[in-house]
């Protein structure tokens, strides 16, 4: 066989480590106070407490889906098809999008690190709605195996906070 017609075929990602997309201090999800996300009925993941109200992308990839109305919420796909929804606020739904700035649009390819979107955590706070940020992996994913929480408190761009495998 020719050596030219070889197809390169790119390495197969069996794990990926994700950092947090909001600077704050990490805490499990059972502190969250929406039985959706403290009891994982949605899936596996941390919450912060944000020290900052800007969210950036935890990994290379693209935007899933921004809640076009709301603005609260964004769900980010790794190059190996998985998702992680990041849902800033409890109710922060029914703010309508007020203290929400979303910098990117479903369909955006993102780099680690790339501003997503900026909050007002003093307007949610005045509504009288917790800022506690839920970071999960959806349920139902074919090609996660399962999720690995990391260890530390303070959530930074550059700590890894959930490693993702992926099935073989």
């Amino acid at each position: 066989m020719f050596k030219w017609l070889k197809k390169k075929v790119a390495p197969r990602i069996e794990e990926f480590d994700m950092v947090a997309p909001i600077r704050g201090q990490v805490v499990s999800l059972e502190e969250v106070p929406d039985p959706a996300f403290s009891t994982k009925a949605m899936g596996e993941g941390i919450a912060i407490h944000p020290s900052e109200g800007r969210v950036t992308a935890p990994f290379t990839g693209k935007v899933a889906h921004v809640m076009e109305k709301s603005k609260h919420a964004l769900i980010i796909e790794h190059e190996s098809g998985a998702q992680v929804l990041i849902h800033v606020g409890i109710n922060t739904v029914s703010l309508k999008g007020k203290g929400f700035n979303p910098h990117v649009q479903t369909g955006d390819n993102v780099k680690a690190g790339q501003l997503l979107m900026e909050f007002d955590l003093d307007a949610i706070q005045e509504e009288g709605l917790p800022v506690i940020t839920p970071v999960i992996v959806p349920d139902g994913q074919e090609m996660i195996s399962h999720v690995e929480i990391l260890e530390g408190s303070s959530a930074s761009p550059d700590a890894p906070v959930l490693r993702v495998y992926l099935k073989a």
